[in-house]
């Protein structure tokens, strides 16, 4: 049996799949199929966002992990070429020779098995339980928006939206060094936020992260930011994004587009992710509140969708 969880008109369904076989979701050029065993998927703000605007009939999930031949990995959700100017260079996260993303354009980790290429494994460090490794991706999203913002040593950071991608941006200021502020709405939120070690929003920043994906908090990070300061936007945006005008112009406020994770000088942000969740397993106690069979998809996806829950991360797992 091969079930997947996909969105459709009348909501959140679970489906019976083929059995995978030929090669997956790989593009032409690079990369071997594997199977992958899934142990745990993880719902992301992108999926509830995709049931309100954009229903469609993949298979969702691209916050995943499972095992390979008895192996645990996390997973990295990006299809490349391998081959155009910027994968050579390390940003396949841009790459431009048809990238696809699992889970969001093509059927994706809320299953029970599924061909992925072989170089979106990521191996797990010791310490990293295989049932928390979801965490990955949405860290290495927040990971990587910290590196885009380009922080310095001494500077002030502040996190604006306590979701699960702000809060691993706290959880990787924090794991690099900076000390790092959190502006956030919900009382479930702050304490997770304290949980990982930030502070109560003062002053203004020298960086702003960006998490909630609402014009509001665009506002919000205008006013927190100090005269020269960039803003990394880590929040998703149907259509036109409102950024304040007048207050970008007299600050100089720089505004700055991050997406996905990518790889610098052969090191993969994904991997520094994995090692960051080993070494501070706090991360995924205070992140993972609750868990469900895949079963169970439809209350998960009510659970992650409701505010009121006290839900961070909700995982799947079949």
């Amino acid at each position: 049996m091969n079930r997947g969880v996909r969105w459709s008109d009348d909501g959140v369904e679970i489906i019976q799949l083929p059995e995978p076989e030929g090669r997956g979701v790989l593009l032409p050029g690079i990369g071997e199929p594997v199977l992958l065993e899934v142990r745990a998927g993880s719902i992301c703000g992108t999926d509830l966002n995709n049931l309100r605007t954009v229903p469609d009939r993949f298979v969702m999930g691209h916050e995943f992990a499972g095992t390979v031949r008895g192996v645990g990995y996390a997973v990295e959700p990006t299809v490349f070429c391998g081959a155009c100017a910027e994968c050579l260079s390390g940003n396949t996260n841009r790459c431009s020779g048809g990238r696809r993303n699992i889970g969001v354009n093509c059927n994706g980790g809320l299953t029970d098995r599924l061909l992925i290429p072989d170089y979106s494994l990521i191996p797990l460090p010791s310490g990293l339980d295989v049932c928390d490794a979801s965490l990955v991706e949405p860290a290495s999203v927040s990971w990587h928006g910290l590196g885009r913002a380009g922080v310095r040593p001494g500077e002030r950071i502040v996190v604006v939206g306590g979701g699960s991608i702000g809060l691993l941006a706290v959880a990787a200021a924090r794991y690099q060094g900076h000390e790092v502020a959190m502006d956030c709405r919900h009382p479930h939120q702050r304490l997770a936020a304290e949980r990982l070690g930030a502070t109560a929003v003062s002053g203004e920043y020298d960086v702003v992260v960006e998490a909630a994906g609402t014009p509001a908090a665009l506002e919000q990070c205008a006013e927190l930011a100090r005269p020269g300061a960039r803003v990394v936007l880590l929040g998703v945006f149907n259509g036109a994004i409102p950024v304040p005008g007048s207050t970008t112009i007299l600050k100089e406020i720089t505004w700055i587009g991050s997406m996905g994770r990518c790889r610098h000088d052969g090191v993969r942000e994904s991997v520094q992710c994995a090692q960051m969740l080993a070494d501070v397993p706090e991360i995924a106690r205070t992140l993972i509140t609750h868990r469900f069979p895949l079963a169970d998809a439809r209350e998960a996806f009510r659970v992650a969708d409701d505010r009121a829950s006290g839900a961070i991360k909700v995982v799947l797992e079949p």
